[in-house]
C-alpha cells in the first residue's frame, strides 16, 4: 500500500478541495451540508456506486475499496478527507488518521455526540447497514464519549440504501419498506435515532412518520460538516480565495444516473461528473 510523505500544513495550499468518498450517492448528504455551510470550499467526491453497497460485504472488501478511493483522492491533492461511509468509517478510519498526512473526518463520531446533545432519557436507536451494526460502531462512540449511562437500541436495515441508490425514495413502496423493516424497533422505547448511514437522510421524512414526531432524528451528515467546519478553521485550511469554487464528482456506476441524482439532491445544474475506473489493487 502507498504511504505517503507527511508534508507541513503551512505547505498545503488552502484553495485546494476537500475530498468526500462515499460507498454511493448517500455521502452527498454529506456534500449538500457542506456546501450550504461552508460556500467557499471546493469538493471532489468519489461514490463507488458500481460496488455499492457495502453494508453486506467484508471488512477486508471494505477496506480495499475505501483505499483505492483515497488513493485517487490523494493524487487529486486534497487538504482534508471525509469519509462519508458509515461502513467505510467502523472499518477504517482509525488506519486512514494515522497514514494519511491530512485531516480525516468520519460521520460516526459527530453522529453519536449530537444525539447525546439531545436525547433526554438517555434512550437513543442506530439504524445503519449490516457491517456498520454488526460493527457496533455507535454504541461503542457513545459509550466512549457517555460512558455506561445511555440505553442503545441497533438494527440494521439492508433495504434502505437500495432504495436510495435506485431512486425510489418518494413512492408509496419507500414507505411500506420502511415501515416493515423499522417494526422490531418500534418495540423498544428511545427519544433519538441516529441515521446510521448517509443514504437514510433521504428517506428522512418517511422514517420520522414511522417512528413518529416525539423522536428526534440525527441526520450524522449534518454533524459531520459542522465538524470539518471546525477542523478547517483551528488547523488554518479554511478557504481564503473569494472566486467561485467548482465540485468535481466521480461514480464508479452510470454517470447519467448519478448526475440526475446529484441535480435532484444538491441543486446543482452543471455539475462536472466524471466516470471512474478504480485499480483491481493498490500500489
Amino acid at each position: 500500500m502507498r504511504k505517503w510523505k507527511r508534508i507541513n500544513r503551512r505547505e498545503k495550499t488552502l484553495n485546494t478541495p476537500i475530498g468526500i468518498i462515499d460507498s454511493g450517492i448517500g455521502g452527498l448528504t454529506v456534500a449538500e451540508e457542506i456546501a450550504r455551510q461552508l460556500p467557499k470550499e471546493p469538493m471532489i467526491y468519489i461514490g463507488d456506486t458500481a460496488r455499492c453497497p457495502y453494508g453486506p460485504r467484508s471488512a477486508e472488501e471494505v477496506r480495499l475499496f475505501t483505499w483505492q478511493m483515497i488513493d485517487h483522492l490523494v493524487n487529486e491533492n486534497i487538504k482534508m478527507l471525509i469519509i462519508a461511509c458509515n461502513t467505510a468509517t467502523a472499518v477504517v478510519l482509525d488506519e486512514v488518521r494515522e497514514r494519511l498526512p491530512i485531516p480525516v473526518v468520519g460521520v460516526v463520531q459527530p453522529g453519536a455526540l449530537a444525539a447525546l446533545n439531545v436525547t433526554k432519557r438517555k434512550e437513543i436507536a442506530v439504524i445503519g447497514t449490516e457491517g456498520t451494526i454488526k460493527s457496533d460502531a455507535y454504541p461503542q462512540a457513545i459509550s466512549s464519549i457517555q460512558g455506561g449511562k445511555v440505553t442503545v437500541h441497533s438494527l440494521a436495515c439492508p433495504t434502505f440504501v437500495p432504495l436510495v441508490e435506485q431512486g425510489r425514495v418518494s413512492v408509496d413502496e419507500a414507505h411500506r419498506v420502511v415501515a416493515d423493516t423499522l417494526k422490531p424497533l418500534l418495540q423498544k422505547s428511545f427519544d433519538t435515532l441516529i441515521l446510521g448511514c448517509t443514504h437514510y437522510p433521504l428517506l428522512a421524512s418517511i422514517i420520522q412518520n414511522v417512528v413518529g414526531e416525539g423522536v428526534q432524528v440525527i441526520s450524522s451528515g449534518s454533524e459531520t460538516a459542522r465538524e470539518v467546519s471546525t477542523i478547517l478553521q483551528h488547523q488554518g485550511l479554511n478557504r481564503k480565495d473569494e472566486r467561485t469554487r467548482e465540485h468535481v464528482f466521480f461514480t464508479t456506476g452510470s454517470v447519467q444516473h448519478f448526475q440526475t441524482i446529484a441535480k435532484r439532491w444538491l441543486g446543482l445544474e452543471d455539475q462536472i461528473v466524471d466516470h471512474l475506473i478504480l485499480a483491481e489493487k493498490i500500489v
